[in-house]
């Protein structure tokens, strides 16, 4: 699984998580990089809607995690991994019934626990450009 999404405006962002969901698959475990302000929980707010999420969709910068249901009634995982200070803090919640639940995990700064991520996670990179424009690469 390899593609390229171009979201040239805000306004355009549901038509990309809409492109986003139908690539998506059997895959569950996503993890995006990019810098504060790239954009990765705003486009993950428009994924999740278009898994049928009907819940305020917010960054779990200080919960870690937050629990959405999908569309199914299946949870989706939404982390925010940046103010976890080491790898240790993330077996305090127990990372393993999350990542490993078969359920859809977006994970945010992944980096941050890096040596726990499952091997079969898919990367999604988000980048801003000169312009404004974002570009999202998966895979």
């Amino acid at each position: 699984m390899a593609f390229c999404i171009e979201i040239p405006s805000l306004d355009k962002i549901s038509e990309a998580a809409a492109q986003f969901v139908s690539q998506m698959g059997e895959n569950k475990v996503y993890v995006f990089y990019g810098s504060m302000g790239a954009g990765k929980t705003t486009f993950i707010k428009a994924i999740c809607e278009h898994l049928g999420v009907t819940d305020v969709i917010i960054s779990p910068t200080f919960a870690i995690v937050n629990e959405y249901e999908d569309g199914e009634g299946s949870p989706i995982y939404h982390f925010d991994f940046y103010r976890i200070n080491k790898e240790e803090e993330a077996y305090d919640f127990g990372y393993e019934d999350y990542f490993y639940s078969g359920n859809v995990c977006f994970i945010e700064w992944p980096e941050m626990v890096k040596n726990l991520i499952p091997e079969n996670a898919i990367e999604v990179h988000i980048s801003e450009n000169e312009d404004g424009t974002r570009t999202v690469k998966v895979g």
